[in-house]
């Protein structure tokens, strides 16, 4: 059986933080699909359409990593896109308090599918997307926190 991985987010916009979990979880799955999932609370700052393109962009020599957008639960996107894992990243003691409770109401829903935990290393424990966004708001420098591919073209429309 194939060891395939969900890595679900809003990736609003992809970080540096997320390519080191993306990276570092390589070794463990046989191919990690990135879902892209639709969330009714937020309100993205960046279009489906460009954070899919992003992240096709960043992962085009790859052929382990596909990415997908999805709306629901997360478990009927692992179970339509054939994953039997769900890959999450963890910066913070709370995160884990936070996503194990997911991961457990997961397993319910689906016994078969288990939830890996990846630790982001020190350097990345202050990288997420919601802090860079709100850089971006005010005017600040982000483009250390972000991808290459996000940076040129965040930089070409200024």
């Amino acid at each position: 059986m194939q060891r395939i991985a969900l890595f679900p987010g809003t990736f609003d916009p992809i970080t540096i933080g997320h390519l080191d979990i993306i990276n570092r979880s390589l070794g463990l799955f046989d191919k990690l699909i990135i879902g892209i999932g639709r969330n009714v609370n937020k309100e993205p700052m960046f279009s489906e359409e460009q954070r899919l393109y992003w992240i096709r962009e960043i992962f085009r020599d790859n052929p382990k990593i596909k990415a997908v957008v999805y709306e629901g639960l997360t478990v009927a996107c692992c179970q339509e896109v054939g994953a039997n894992y769900i890959l999450r990243g963890i910066r913070y003691v709370n995160d884990f308090e936070y996503e194990k409770a997911i991961a457990d109401m997961n397993r319910s829903l689906d016994k078969n599918i288990e939830t890996v935990f990846l630790t982001c290393l020190p350097q990345y424990t202050s990288v997420a997307s919601t802090l860079v966004r709100d850089v971006l708001r005010n005017g600040g420098n982000a483009l250390p926190f972000l991808p290459d591919v996000v940076a040129r073209s965040l930089k070409s429309k200024v």
